[in-house]
């Protein structure tokens, strides 16, 4: 089977949109599936429909070589966003020609550092993991390349200050708060370090945009199960093959001039520019990840393994459906219209049918997920309730807390619990799980005391919260009487 190319395109009569030649105006640190299937399609979508006419420089910031697969097909690759919108069944197809070759900084170091010479490049995009923007003091200036991400990247600044072109629009896509912001703090410490003078450090500042930016589009990645027969389908061998889901969201805090530079709403893509990327990052964090929280523990207690199989489950749905509506969108600051359709778009996610996302896989370390992503909405619902609880989000407490002291034998580095015949098993920080197993006889009374007093897991705001023990202690109660899928189907 011929390996994707323009000619095998050609030869097969692919009629769809394909840039073969155009300036790189786009410098990408990261070559994996999100960013391919995230900003390099928002870049291919710009180019057919808004003239950007930008190819993609992707550079690998990590010594790993993945150039070739690159290079044998041309920087083409087929990208496929699957999932369900409108309750039907969704598969898009594109091949992505935004892309113009792929660098190793480390086996590429000076063709990587020529880049800086480009006039026409104007943006940087980089995902290089929770653990790539970092300051490593022993990283060097002479280094080729420095090893940490901010050492790569001040470099680079370097050479392009010294060309005297114009700086870059950076968007940082990493999954951590205040991203850009914490590259540009990192950069500014190797200025430091190293010696680069004032005039640099000024140009960095005022020439130069760090964007903090909040990224949202779950990527499944390379379809290996399924990989021959898509070629089969296709006409042609693909080994950069891509999917994510069709539900995508990007929003870039920075200035609205970006807008006249990055053409993304003549396109019609779901990227949005704001003063301050805070509340959109509370948005997702409450109601995509705090129903996952919320309910995966109390569904795979009552039988589910799956979330799509929640989706179809009347009992689970609608509790899912009451936390988001009832309980968690009053307690958010945004336009309510823009809250409803991320929550409708939420349940269409849930039950995107190219997906098995475990429930066990979203259970690991709920014990710190819970304290990030759900109680936040419940404080805050009380305080604005006149102290009245939410009885979903303080139900899913005494649901986590059922889940976790079913952990009665010790595992390699988790707990092992059971559900009917079945052992499953309890993962997060050793000390969470060394606690409970401590209290794993107690009564609902003694545990629900040992656990809302832990102030190492939740502070006092908890222990503090006028009733919620006591209800806490009812729904462990209503638990141990009906059963966990009937005491959900009953709040």
């Amino acid at each position: 089977m011929k390996r994707l190319s323009y000619q095998t395109l050609e030869e097969l009569g692919y009629d769809g949109y394909l840039l073969k030649e155009a300036p790189e105006k786009v410098l990408q640190f990261g070559e994996g599936n999100f960013l391919r299937a995230f900003v390099d399609y928002f870049i291919d979508c710009m180019n057919e429909k808004a003239d950007f006419n930008a190819k993609v420089c992707v550079v690998q910031p990590i010594a790993f070589d993945f150039r070739q697969r690159f290079q044998d097909q041309e920087s083409l690759y087929t990208l496929f966003l699957r999932g369900q919108e409108n309750g039907e069944k969704v598969n898009r197809k594109r091949v992505i020609s935004a892309v113009s070759r792929c660098i190793n900084s480390y086996l590429d170091y000076d063709v990587y550092m020529e880049c800086a010479d480009n006039p026409d490049l104007r943006f940087i995009v980089s995902n290089t993991t929770e653990a790539g923007i970092v300051y490593d003091p022993s990283c060097q200036f002479e280094d080729k390349p420095a090893n940490s991400f901010p050492g790569k990247l001040t470099q680079f600044l370097y050479r392009r200050w010294n060309n005297k072109l114009p700086g870059f629009i950076i968007l940082s896509c990493e999954l951590i708060d205040h991203n850009g912001e914490e590259l540009k703090r990192c950069v500014n410490e190797y200025i430091k370090q190293w010696g680069l003078g004032d005039e640099f450090a000024s140009w960095v500042d005022k020439e130069n945009i760090f964007c903090s930016t909040l990224v949202d589009r779950i990527v499944p990645g390379y379809p290996r199960n399924e990989a021959e027969q898509i070629w089969e389908e296709l006409g042609y061998e693909d080994q950069i093959l891509d999917t994510g889901e069709v539900f995508g969201a990007w929003v870039i805090q920075g200035p609205q001039s970006i807008k006249d530079e990055f053409p993304f709403e003549k396109a019609g893509l779901p990227i949005l520019v704001v003063d301050d990327v805070t509340p959109y990052k509370q948005r997702k964090v409450r109601i995509l990840n705090g129903a996952h929280t919320s309910f995966v523990l109390g569904a795979y207690l009552s039988g589910q393994d799956i979330v799509r199989d929640c989706m179809k489950d009347e009992v689970i749905k609608g509790f899912m459906n009451k936390t988001l509506y009832d309980e968690v969108i009053p307690t958010l600051d945004l336009p309510k219209d823009d809250l409803l359709n991320f929550a409708s778009a939420v349940s269409e996610r849930f039950a995107n049918p190219y997906i098995d996302h475990q429930l066990l896989s979203i259970s690991l370390n709920s014990t710190s997920k819970w304290k990030a992503r759900c109680m936040p909405s419940l404080l805050t619902y009380a305080e604005r309730n006149n102290g009245a609880l939410p009885p979903c989000l303080t139900f899913s407490f005494a649901a986590y807390m059922d889940f976790y002291r079913a952990g009665k034998e010790k595992g390699e580095g988790c707990l092992i619990g059971k559900r009917g015949e079945d052992t499953f098993e309890i993962k997060d920080d050793q000390w969470v799980l060394d606690f409970y197993y401590d209290h794993r006889d107690d009564d609902n009374k003694a545990i629900a005391d040992a656990v809302i007093d832990n102030e190492q897991m939740w502070g006092t705001e908890l222990k503090d919260l006028p009733g919620f023990k006591e209800q806490v202690i009812r729904y462990l109660d209503l638990i141990d009487k009906e059963g966990m899928y009937n005491a959900m189907k009953s709040i």
